[in-house]
């Protein structure tokens, strides 16, 4: 089917600032920005922002003047003081919403600042998006006039002193335009309930009344809410209520391991589009209908940095190690791993962001996401990644046609050497054995350090069949319920202790 090309007007084009195609100067012009805005604030008068402007290698000075952070590090020694009301720290203005977000592992909340100039840079990318799928081949735009289902955080947002918290969605959601809310559905009353079943079970009772076009969400809570609705409704698929579904807009985890559950829902293919929406900020999206990965948001508001994830760069742990060496976007190479440093217009400076990432196209921006900096398992060296993970799951609920909507990996002691533990979420009846064989196969095959591993300290693997709703048991065990929560593909430490004591108590 032949494409027809809509050329936007060059007033519209800048406004939106669609690309010029010179990576790095997209991002030299997003830095001036940043500090030009930032540069009487406390941060900018200490790393001495006015010098770094005048700098004829602004890249390099900012790298040269600036330190690293990670969450703890910049909150403890700047974020802080903005919870206290106090104004000027990192951005201009006194910080008014922040975003609460756990990650995957640690129990504590992080308070992520959030300004209308980063929700503004949000916004600029969703229109972007939405632009970028008239390129679609499969996507009839009268999908974007119908209803949009939106599985996300509460609008009901916890009231501080002088300020408001809770999920980025929540909050994106209670400040959309008022043209956003004839199609935003589930609608202002169902969006404010935190009560995540509660939440799903006033969706399902709305369902018959909406007109669906796409959904946005995490795809384990889509999928949850879209069984409902067919078991409610004793539907053969959910486009017998919904026909004019036709993509879902997904982030936060690899869709692939739930994709083959997700097929199963549906009564005709629809188009799956993926978007790297943090709570620090939007920083890619799927731009192309056969995309195999996503594009960089680099000429917007937020200034990248890549740090390759090697030991030169970060210990055993996965902290960052001082003196790290942190490469701009025109400086990295395709097909390796890189940590991402990130500066917004929230007052995140050089902020570890936790993902690991790996250029699939660098004159395009083009990543996919790897896995995150703490989730990996390198007991021996065998240095497997999430995206070696989700591979190796796709691969074999493909060959033994079962559904995997949830798993998780430990590594442990084993005769003196060591073993991965794996655990798998699947409903079908499935032979563990069978199952092993397969993913311990495909791991060889698509890590070369796996193979060589598995054949000397890397003894064995194991691996337990579980319920996907022991999964989400456990996560509401741990008041980890909702859009924002994902459970870690790799568990260490007290997560992976909190975990087997659960399970024992489940088994016993």
């Amino acid at each position: 089917m032949a494409l027809i090309e809509i050329k936007l007007p060059k007033t519209i084009t800048k406004a939106l600032g669609l690309p010029e195609n010179n990576t790095r100067r997209q991002q030299l012009k997003v830095l001036k920005k940043l500090l030009r805005k930032a540069q009487f604030t406390e941060f900018g008068q200490q790393y001495r922002f006015d010098e770094i402007l005048l700098s004829k290698h602004i890249g390099k000075k900012f790298q040269e003047l600036v330190p690293t952070y990670n969450y703890d590090s910049i909150y403890n020694q700047w974020w802080q003081r903005t919870l206290e009301g106090i104004p000027d720290v990192c951005w201009p203005g006194k910080i008014k919403y922040y975003a609460l977000s756990s990650g995957t592992s640690e129990a504590a909340s992080k308070y992520i600042p959030i300004t209308n100039d980063l929700l503004k840079g949000n916004k600029i990318v969703m229109i972007k998006q939405l632009l970028s799928l008239r390129s679609y081949e499969n996507v009839p735009l009268t999908s974007v006039s119908k209803g949009w289902l939106a599985l996300g955080g509460s609008t009901q947002l916890q009231k501080g002193t002088g300020y408001f918290a809770g999920d980025l969605s929540g909050i994106t959601a209670k400040k959309a335009p008022i043209w956003f809310q004839p199609f935003y559905k589930p609608g202002k009353k169902i969006a404010k309930e935190k009560d995540w079943n509660k939440k799903l079970k006033d969706i399902v009772a709305k369902a018959p009344q909406w007109d669906i076009g796409f959904v946005v969400g995490v795809p384990a809570w889509v999928q949850m809410c879209m069984e409902m609705i067919i078991e409610k409704y004793k539907l053969n698929n959910i486009h017998e209520m919904w026909p004019n579904l036709d993509f879902f807009v997904h982030g936060g985890v690899s869709f692939e391991p739930y994709k083959k559950g997700f097929q199963k829902l549906l009564g005709k293919p629809i188009t799956y589009i993926e978007t790297y929406l943090a709570s620090e900020g939007f920083i890619a999206y799927q731009d192309k209908q056969y995309a195999k990965g996503m594009k960089l948001v680099l000429n917007e508001h937020i200034f990248m940095e890549f740090v390759p994830f090697d030991d030169n760069n970060f210990d055993n742990d996965g902290n960052l190690l001082p003196n790290a060496n942190a490469l701009m976007v025109h400086e990295v190479e395709e097909n390796k791993d890189y940590a991402l440093l990130i500066s917004t217009t929230a007052g995140a400076w050089r902020y570890l962001i936790g993902d690991t990432v790996k250029f699939i196209n660098k004159e395009r921006g083009e990543i996919i996401i790897t896995g995150r900096t703490k989730h990996f398992l390198s007991l021996v060296g065998e240095h497997l990644s999430v995206d070696n993970m989700n591979k190796a799951i796709q691969l074999a609920s493909e060959e033994l046609n079962i559904s995997i909507p949830e798993f998780t990996v430990a590594g442990i002691p084993y005769n003196n050497f060591f073993a991965h533990q794996w655990y798998i979420a699947c409903n079908n009846n499935v032979d563990a054995n069978a199952l092993k064989k397969i993913i311990d196969e495909k791991l060889n095959e698509l890590n070369d350090d796996y193979a060589v591993e598995r054949k000397s300290a890397l003894k064995e693997i194991f691996v337990e069949v579980l319920t996907a709703q022991q999964f989400m048991d456990f996560m509401k065990l741990k008041g980890k319920v909702g859009g924002q929560h994902k459970f870690p593909r790799v568990l260490k430490g007290k997560m992976l202790q909190e975990w087997q004591h659960f399970l024992k108590k489940e088994l016993a």
